[in-house]
């Protein structure tokens, strides 16, 4: 059998027919032959240098353990930032947990610095049943080695749980590779993990420089991140991945960061703005994209993009450039809706906040002219959603009275 028949038939494997206890002798699986081997540590190579996302990495790394070793499951534990906790995104065949850092096998393989292999868990002190309890599982037999990154430190510990060869016991040459699929793999967890760090750093500064911007004209901050969580949703009823929704969640907050610019006399006028201080207004959307346009890090690229675009209109009526329908990037068509849907649902300096259904008739009025049709659609589709959202992040005033 080659490497990608095997690999088929593992993972076409359901949950309920993978083994709940070793011993099963039903469940025995061949070791891979040399050449097989080869093969699956090229292609997961491969797989795995491509990927950036910290769970696809793991779990990616969760199937090549398994599959170098031949056991039930395989499991990819990560030290927390304070190091007290060890968590797991991708175990097979069990929820995401953590763990006391210096708990069971995991523990002592990061406290003794030093691969473990125990091929009778329940006779060894060092082991923790209380996953088993949690899970249900039967562990007979671990294997576990500390994961470093490329100065030297522990990040984590790739383990490895219940052999499944005729033998049913760990070896040493099982450690050898497992040891093989962590250095392949280990230093791009760990690029996918700093990179992880940067984007919640972005994150965090999106959603501080623009709840700045939004306390500025005396809007709260919740306003952004309402518009952030519409946008989301907006995103993936109108069927972008789940990555670029994500992308564009992180990114919308910054929507208005140009009102920085605008004077208070326009920004917090208690009224309807004349005919100069409008155009004063309409300033922010390039002045914004002039903030963030020469930023290389996806998220600001993003942000650039909805700051200069979200005020433009289908019907090519919005400024600053007059763009007209799919000219108008999706991230600008979808946080104009979101965007407009909070602002009237809002008190604001100028206005009083407007009853839902109005702003339900005005969405229904505007489909093709302000807002692209489809977006309507998917709005309205996903309206209960947006309404739980509203819900979560009321500002505890009279905003989007019923």
């Amino acid at each position: 059998m080659g490497f990608r028949d095997y690999n088929a038939l593992i993972h076409n494997l359901s949950e309920e027919s993978m083994p709940r206890y070793a011993d099963d002798k039903h469940n025995e699986r061949r070791e891979l032959e040399p050449s097989q081997m080869l093969e699956m540590i090229f292609e997961y190579v491969a797989l795995i240098s491509k990927e950036k996302e910290i769970d696809r990495i793991l779990t990616l790394m969760a199937d090549f353990g398994r599959e170098l070793v031949c056991a039930d499951r395989c499991s990819i534990w990560l030290l927390n930032e304070d190091k007290t906790k060890l968590w797991t995104k991708v175990a097979h065949g069990i929820p995401s947990i953590s763990i006391p850092s210096d708990s069971g096998i995991a523990g002592h393989a990061i406290s003794g610095a030093e691969p473990i292999v125990i091929n009778d868990a329940y006779a060894d002190e060092r082991f923790n049943p209380d996953v088993d309890i949690q899970t249900g599982y039967v562990t007979r037999n671990i294997t576990a080695l500390p994961v470093y990154d490329g100065e030297g430190r522990i990040i984590g510990v790739y383990q490895a749980i219940n052999k499944m060869s005729k033998e049913a016991v760990f070896s040493d040459v099982d450690l050898g590779r497992l040891k093989l699929a962590a250095s392949y793999s280990g230093a791009m967890l760990e690029t996918a993990i700093a990179q992880k760090e940067i984007e919640d750093t972005q994150k965090d500064v999106i959603f501080t420089m623009g709840e700045a911007g939004e306390t500025r004209s005396k809007e709260t901050g919740n306003h952004v991140k309402r518009v952030a969580e519409y946008s989301y949703v907006l995103a993936l009823a109108f069927g972008l991945d789940k990555r670029e929704a994500e992308l564009l969640r992180m990114a919308s907050p910054m929507h208005d960061i140009g009102k920085i610019a605008i004077p208070d006399a326009v920004l917090k006028k208690p009224g309807k703005l004349d005919e100069a201080e409008f155009e004063i207004m309409k300033t922010h959307a390039a002045t914004g994209y002039q903030i963030l346009k020469n930023s290389s890090r996806r998220i600001l690229k993003a942000a650039a993009i909805v700051s200069y675009e979200h005020h433009e209109k289908y019907n090519g009526k919005g400024y600053p450039r007059g763009l007209k329908g799919e000219d108008i990037h999706i991230f600008g068509r979808i946080t104009a809706v979101a965007d407009v849907f909070d602002a009237l649902g809002s008190d604001r300096v100028y206005k009083k906040a407007w009853e839902l259904e109005k702003i339900l008739a005005l969405f229904k009025e505007e489909r093709g002219e302000h807002f692209d049709p489809k977006l309507i659609d998917a709005f309205f589709s996903s309206l209960d959603g947006i309404l739980s959202i509203r819900n979560q992040f009321s500002d505890n005033d009279n905003s989007f009275g019923n």
